[in-house]
């Protein structure tokens, strides 16, 4: 049996009186592409927010690597990536400055910051760009540099919350090639969440759909249609079990945009 990378037992968090997750109990093994499927106002966020240890639970635990969420959240932070839906580039600097700022708060050590950047540059297709301010890319190059920015200490799980949102179809060809050779180079596992149902089909191991809150099901991709039955595809599945319909710029200013209307609304 697969070693347990991620664990969550009754986790819950409330705004106030609002549930936004209830009682979610997941595990995922370590090597897993597990997606995290739901409509906007599930609770999706919130949960990476929470086993990324930027949110604390209201109730329940979870366990990272083995490292509580909550008691060890720095041994947490040292062993995860995260990629939100926001945008976490800074636009000022140039995508060097970028990388460079953020190995300085992975503390890597001085000697490696140099060489670390340049080859996530170099991995990313980003080494012909990496003197040019952020403010110049396009969507997909600016999702490349967040990828490599989140990765420049070789996390062990690496989160991603919608990490395709406003990208056009090669774009996001592109951004996955870019994950998946990255998970196979470190052997990461990846926890995801997206509204598009052909990346959650063709790459999840496992999906959980959220509804309210709560896990409605999980399974296999293959699993979860066959329980629906009658050939049905990954978006009837999602419809069956939510009964909402499934919704989803290259510059700058578009990918902010974007970014920031999906988070407003989940």
């Amino acid at each position: 049996m697969s070693e347990t990378i991620l664990e969550t037992k009754n986790l819950s968090r409330y705004f106030g009186e609002l549930m936004a997750v209830d009682n979610l109990n997941i595990s995922v093994p370590r090597g897993e592409v597990f997606g995290l499927l739901g409509p906007n106002g599930a609770g999706k966020t919130t949960a990476i927010k929470m086993l990324t240890t930027l949110l604390k639970p209201t109730s329940g635990e979870a366990f990272v690597g083995g490292y509580n969420i909550v008691t060890e959240s720095v041994s947490v932070r040292r062993i995860i990536g995260y990629i939100p839906q926001m945008l976490s580039a800074d636009a000022t600097l140039t995508g060097y400055e970028n990388l460079l700022v953020f190995a300085k708060l992975y503390d890597l050590p001085r000697g490696e910051r140099g060489k670390r950047v340049h080859e996530s540059l170099a991995f990313m297709g980003l080494e012909q760009s990496a003197n040019r301010l952020v403010r110049t890319y396009s969507g997909g190059m600016i999702r490349r540099l967040e990828i490599a920015q989140s990765v420049l200490h070789h996390p062990q799980l690496l989160f991603l919350d919608e990490p395709t949102i406003g990208l056009d179809p090669l774009a996001r060809k592109t951004v996955w090639k870019h994950i998946m050779d990255l998970r196979t180079q470190y052997d990461m596992t990846i926890f995801m969440t997206t509204h598009m149902m052909d990346e959650a089909d063709s790459l999840c191991q496992r999906i959980a759909i959220m509804h309210h809150g709560k896990v409605a099901a999980i399974d296999t991709p293959v699993a979860l249609k066959a329980n629906v039955g009658g050939n049905a595809t990954l978006e009837e599945v999602f419809v069956h079990h939510t009964g909402d319909k499934i919704e989803s710029g290259e510059s700058y200013r578009d990918t902010a945009r974007v970014r920031r209307t999906a988070k407003r609304l989940g």
